[in-house]
């Protein structure tokens, strides 16, 4: 079974505001040869909504590359994404989308659409320190400050 390490990240200038998502997938056994990377932008967003973009947009492209008999490792800077798909979410299902306070649930599709590729891929979580020298996190933070800078150069 092939095993690939995906790497995720996502940032808004502004929260909300402009903001992009990134990731890097590396085949486990390959080092860095067989990179593939992706990054894309919102106008009009939230920190939170790129990170979970980010992660859906990697578990995609895993799929479509190796089909869902892969094994997944997902290294997040964020804990709202760990925390909300390995803990969080089975009590949002649960209470109908609702927070323990009652509240709708902030990025249901997102999650919805998160839930529905952990359940395909079965990933393992890991939650990486962000800004802390992890070479791979620190590539999909720029890969996102890019994406963030190309948006602000469009025209309006």
């Amino acid at each position: 079974m092939q095993r690939v390490d995906i790497y995720t990240d996502g940032g808004c200038h502004g929260n909300p505001g402009p903001g992009a998502w990134a990731y890097v997938i590396r085949p486990v056994g390959t080092g860095n040869a067989e990179l593939r990377e992706d990054a894309g932008h919102d106008p009009e967003t939230t920190n939170n909504r790129m990170e979970l973009e980010a992660v859906i947009r990697a578990l995609r492209a895993v799929t479509d590359d190796y089909g869902p008999q892969v094994d997944v490792t997902v290294h997040t800077d964020s804990q709202y994404v760990r925390n909300g798909i390995t803990t969080w979410i089975s009590t949002w299902m649960k209470n109908g989308w609702r927070t323990s306070a009652r509240k709708p649930v902030k990025n249901q599709d997102r999650w919805v659409r998160l839930h529905e590729l952990t359940l395909l891929v079965k990933p393992r979580w890991v939650w990486v320190q962000g800004h802390s020298g992890n070479e791979l996190n620190e590539r999909c933070d720029r890969l996102v400050q890019q994406e963030i800078a190309r948006l602000a150069r469009r025209p309006r």
